[in-house]
């Protein structure tokens, strides 16, 4: 690989410089969640969507929309509930008496960020209907294709799957987000810092109020790309990510493990992690650190493996523990 010119050396400096920029502003609006906000980040970078679940009340929407707030960016708001029709998203013909034709009308996922606002409480129905779009980026309306704006991200929320009312999104959907982000409750100090900053008179609803700026366009969002394809990926770290993926196919608490596209998104997002912490090279510590958010809503236990408390994530944790690491 060609070394990168100083100009080319420059621009992604500059890029990276504008991304990290993001969680500063991020953080007037959210405390904490610092792996969520980096998940949305490295999904930025990789051309990803997000899926982020948390119970109720711990700013998984606040989140999405600090970070629509940083970013020069279009932005829309869908809030799936069970009467949503996917026209309601996707956009629909509508008859214009005027003209006696019928014209197309945009849905909300016309946009660069789509912040599809707890996704699970739709039928499945509505759900399929961003299938097309977060994959090949364009919607379909009576035959005819309409490309979506570039870029376009999906960052959608949603309720743990046990809570009442929610629909557990179909394989096909999940295997669509690059990443899955828990969002915890918080530390008893970052609850403290919550509650202060709202007895300081914060407003989660006037992010501008909260001094929240866009410091990050889709030019630096094209320059931070062109930099992260650049990022090298030996023979090795190609083959760690296929050992990890392989053995979620073999392990007895599983029914389902990893696809080819799950080993794609391990690779992807191991670069971009690589070239956030500064390197043009992928170390088996970033593919560790991405892991988890990548793989743990593309596989399945075993019924019998969930009642004795198995998770995705120890599964995965005993892989990674488990599956040689290349020197």
């Amino acid at each position: 690989m060609s070394a990168p010119t100083p100009e080319t050396a420059e621009n992604s400096d500059r890029a990276r410089t504008s991304l990290e920029a993001l969680r500063t502003e991020i953080a007037k609006a959210v405390v904490g969640q610092d792996p969520a906000v980096t998940g949305l980040v490295v999904a930025l970078l990789c051309r990803g969507h997000v899926l982020l679940e948390g119970v109720p009340g711990v700013a998984k929407t606040l989140l999405v929309r600090a970070l629509a707030a940083s970013l020069e960016l279009d932005t829309k708001r869908v809030q799936f509930t069970p009467d949503l029709m996917p026209s309601d998203v996707t956009g629909s013909l509508v008859y214009d008496t005027h003209t006696s034709e019928f014209s197309f009308q945009q849905g909300p996922v016309f946009t660069n960020l789509l912040l599809a606002d707890e996704i699970n409480r739709t039928p499945p129905k509505t759900q399929s209907s961003l299938l097309e779009a977060m994959e090949e980026r364009q919607v379909t309306v009576d035959g005819t294709p309409r490309p979506l704006p570039e870029p376009f991200l999906v960052a959608a929320t949603q309720n743990p799957v046990e809570y009442e009312g929610t629909y557990p999104l179909p394989e096909a959907q999940l295997d669509r987000f690059l990443l899955k982000l828990t969002v915890p409750l918080p530390s008893r100090e970052d609850e403290i810092n919550v509650l202060t900053r709202h007895a300081e008179g914060f407003n989660p609803r006037d992010l501008a109020a909260a001094g929240v700026r866009p410091v990050a366009g889709a030019a630096d969002l094209a320059a931070a790309r062109a930099a992260v394809a650049k990022v090298s990926v030996s023979a090795e770290i190609a083959g760690y990510v296929v050992d990890i993926c392989r053995a979620t196919r073999e392990s007895p608490s599983l029914t389902l493990g990893a696809s080819p596209r799950g080993a794609t998104a391990l690779l992807s997002t191991a670069r971009a992690w690589a070239w956030l912490t500064g390197r043009d090279y992928v170390i088996p510590d970033d593919v560790k650190a991405l892991a988890l958010p990548t793989l743990r809503h593309r596989i399945q236990l075993r019924p019998e493996a969930e009642m004795e408390g198995v998770t995705a994530d120890s599964v995965i944790t005993a892989i990674l523990a488990h599956v040689p690491v290349p020197r």
